[in-house]
């Protein structure tokens, strides 16, 4: 893959994942429950790691992060969380189910056609902790329809 394809590449992460961390905050401050905020919090820090790590390789490639992905990633993001916050706990989760589900889905692709090896296991990484918060996300769920119904 030519240099500025994988630029590209990386700025689509770059701006996903932007995305994530000010929705994940966003959302954390529209829930009660201190547990889920707390997790909320902790997988926006997650994912502010990857943004300073896709970042990285950007720069290190030649490139710069987009503009989209500096500015209007966050503003989109923290636009969605309020809005979703009026939306239930549950529907929050199942929200970010979906978003989570599509950044593994991107990983996996873009993954199949990396040659780098820092760059292929910095994108398993990030791959694992998707899946990683799509269990929790998806386990949060099932708890609390299960505690809706008793």
């Amino acid at each position: 893959m030519n240099r500025d394809k994988l630029i590209k590449i990386l700025n689509w992460f770059y701006s996903l994942e932007v995305n994530q961390v000010d929705l994940y905050l966003a959302q954390s401050k529209q829930v009660e429950d201190i547990y889920i905020k707390k997790a909320l919090e902790r997988i926006a820090e997650i994912e502010e790691q990857h943004v300073k790590n896709i970042a990285t390789q950007i720069k290190e490639l030649g490139g710069e992060p987009t503009f989209i992905g500096k500015v209007l990633a966050p503003i989109t993001g923290q636009i969605s969380g309020r809005i979703l916050g009026w939306a239930g706990i549950i529907n929050i989760l199942k929200v970010n189910i979906m978003l989570e589900k599509k950044a593994m889905e991107d990983y996996k692709k873009f993954i199949l056609k990396v040659n780098d090896p820092q760059l292929f296991d910095l994108l398993w990484s990030n791959l694992i902790d998707e899946d990683l918060h799509t269990s929790w996300f998806t386990n949060k769920v099932k708890e609390l329809i299960k505690n809706e119904n008793n």
